[in-house]
């Protein structure tokens, strides 16, 4: 378990962040994290999260994949589910697995290991 407090039951994050290829300062930035989390563990730190990682560098560069769980955000290491995507990721699903490396009242830093299954983008056909 992490080592912090409950959180308001009911608070509501905004999250717009950075998204590296490792925790270190130094990694590098690929893309960034943004969505909303809501608190709703009562006398638990649980929240619903919804976060779209938007690529903006490298093959995935324009692309986006979605996730959308329940998040007990004290667990060290916990699942969340993928439930789309974007670009190069239409049609994604799959879940990440997250393991936190530092959490405290303002800021967080996780690993997210993604498995992503997804469709090449379906060719349409125009009838006259």
């Amino acid at each position: 378990q992490a080592n912090i407090s409950s959180l308001p039951f009911g608070t509501l994050y905004a999250i717009d962040d950075i998204l590296k290829i490792g925790p270190d300062d130094n990694s590098e930035v690929i893309g960034n994290a943004q969505g909303l989390a809501l608190m709703v563990g009562g006398n638990t730190t649980t929240g619903v999260m919804y976060v779209d990682f938007g690529f903006t560098k490298g093959k995935f560069k324009g692309s986006s994949i979605s996730l959308f769980s329940r998040n007990p955000i004290t667990d060290t290491e916990r699942e969340v589910a993928v439930v789309g995507g974007r670009g190069k990721f239409r049609m994604a699903k799959g879940f990440a697995l997250l393991k936190t490396y530092f959490l405290n009242a303002t800021t967080v830093i996780v690993d997210f290991n993604v498995t992503v299954i997804h469709t090449d983008p379906i060719l349409e056909t125009q009838f006259s």
